[in-house]
């Protein structure tokens, strides 16, 4: 089996809609993938709809939050999206995106660059609104290569000429919601380093010992020696160590499949999960 348990939409910040993005899946030989976009749900419906036969998918999201001021990202698997608590918690992440890319716009401007919010927004396409979108307004205009050549201190990384901080939850407090919704939390890109400031091995071990299920080993952003030290890591902690592409389709050079998830890994956080399970695909994206 081939699993890939971290990808992204038009529904955040990917470049595929949810029904393109799970056709592709099934097109690159995978057998189960992961719809995890940024603080919403949005685009489960589209995504079971287009479903190939053959193709298991497994809902959940990419959730925002910070730790001692340093940001990160928990991936949430199988849980009941209406549960109220978890809800309301990812409505409150998801309303301060628009102010906040508004406000580093605003930087952007008298740093003398001619983005705009209608740029923005429409690059965005009704997805929910994020750095990567300003990103490629700025490759757009010239101004970087890449989107990746966006995120440093010279424009929209953490502590940045540009930036803005956005509401983003307490770890702990979120597996705490999404415990209670049912589902299963996973540590995304805990060392990826090239994004920013990464919390330490201890804060690690303290979010495990508050109930985080596993951390994201195998990722594009970690080096052969740190996906390494982090498999002992989840060893030691009793952490499931998960694999994944973080897929954005073309706004980002990963592609789907190219790190996977252990099977037996996946039938684990399959068992542990309550709030929803895994859809089948159907075949309902054949001929579409």
């Amino acid at each position: 089996m081939r699993i890939d348990l971290h990808c992204h939409s038009t529904a955040s910040d990917g470049t595929d809609t949810p029904a393109e993005l799970v056709r592709n899946a099934g097109a690159a030989g995978l057998d189960v993938v992961a719809l995890t976009d940024h603080d919403t749900t949005r685009g489960y419906a589209e995504a079971v709809a287009a479903l190939p036969a053959g193709l298991t998918l497994v809902t959940g999201a990419e959730l925002s939050c910070r730790l001692d001021g340093v940001g990160l990202h928990m991936l949430a698997y199988l849980f009941d999206p209406e549960e109220p608590e978890l809800l309301s918690e990812r409505e409150l992440v998801r309303d301060d995106r628009v102010p906040r890319a508004q406000a580093m716009i605003g930087n952007l401007q008298e740093l003398g660059v001619p983005v705009t919010w209608e740029q923005v927004e429409r690059i965005a396409a009704g997805g929910s609104v994020g750095r990567p979108h300003i990103a490629t307004a700025l490759v757009e205009l010239g101004v970087v290569r890449s989107v990746s050549d966006a995120f440093t201190t010279e424009w929209l990384a953490d502590g940045g000429r540009a930036y803005v901080a956005k509401h983003e939850s307490d770890p702990f407090e979120m597996i705490r919601l999404v415990k209670a919704a049912g589902g299963v939390t996973v540590f995304a890109h805990p060392a990826a380093s090239k994004r920013g400031l990464t919390v330490p091995e201890s804060a690690i071990a303290e979010l495990a010992a508050a109930g985080l299920d596993g951390i994201e080993v195998d990722h594009m952003d970690h080096e052969p020696a740190t996906r390494a030290r982090l498999r002992g890591l989840a060893g030691d902690l009793g952490l499931l160590p998960t694999g994944s592409s973080d897929y954005h389709g073309s706004r980002k050079t990963c592609v789907l499949g190219e790190f996977t998830t252990d099977p037996e890994i996946y039938g684990e956080i399959t068992r542990r999960a309550t709030g929803a399970f895994p859809v089948p695909g159907a075949g309902g994206g054949a001929g579409r």
